[in-house]
């Protein structure tokens, strides 16, 4: 007489009932424990006030002016809240900006303090458009989480806003 298939267990349940006690609900090891109210550390993209290296010397209160790599990130677009520029998820859009490498928690504080709570800080894919190395990484950028229904269309012009808070010269050729 064959044998019950009910009663023939199959190899991969063998396999499980093999696993040592809790194998399936923990990590091999522990995630390094990450505060979510501390500000990140690393590669951010700046698309406005501060991609300006002057700005962002003094808001951080650095003692030399930073050096920013020229980059873009996709999958966002830019509108104005104000003055300022907001931005906002949009597939498939482009926007051009400059890189930073943010060093302290205290600078990333600082950065968030800047850019006021209508603003907060998310990870992104940032490709450089410099020539160096890396051409690619991970990163972040302050996305627009206000009421969407305070901005409006238009064009950042970083010259423009410099020029209209007297940062820098009306005849200045430094800035675009």
């Amino acid at each position: 007489m064959p044998e019950d298939p009910s009663s023939k267990v199959s190899p991969f349940v063998m396999k499980l009932r093999s696993a040592p006690p809790g194998y399936f609900f923990r990590p091999e090891r522990p995630p390094p424990h990450t505060d979510p109210f501390v500000a990140p550390t690393g590669p951010y993209f700046f698309y406005g006030t501060l991609s300006d290296p002057a700005m962002l010397r003094d808001v951080l209160s650095l003692e030399t002016v930073p050096q920013l790599r020229p980059a873009t990130i996709t999958g966002y677009e830019c509108k104005l809240w104000g003055q300022y520029p907001a931005l906002l998820d949009a597939p498939g859009n482009v926007v051009h900006g400059a890189v930073y490498h943010v060093e302290t928690e205290e600078h990333g504080e600082r950065l968030a303090s800047y850019e006021t709570d209508n603003y907060r800080a998310d990870p992104c894919r940032i490709k450089y458009a410099d020539g160096n190395e890396p051409v690619d990484g991970f990163g972040y950028v302050f996305n627009f989480v206000g009421n969407i229904k305070d901005l409006s269309d238009g064009i950042f012009d970083l010259g423009t806003w410099l020029r209209s808070v007297k940062r820098v010269a009306d005849d200045s050729s430094d800035v675009k």
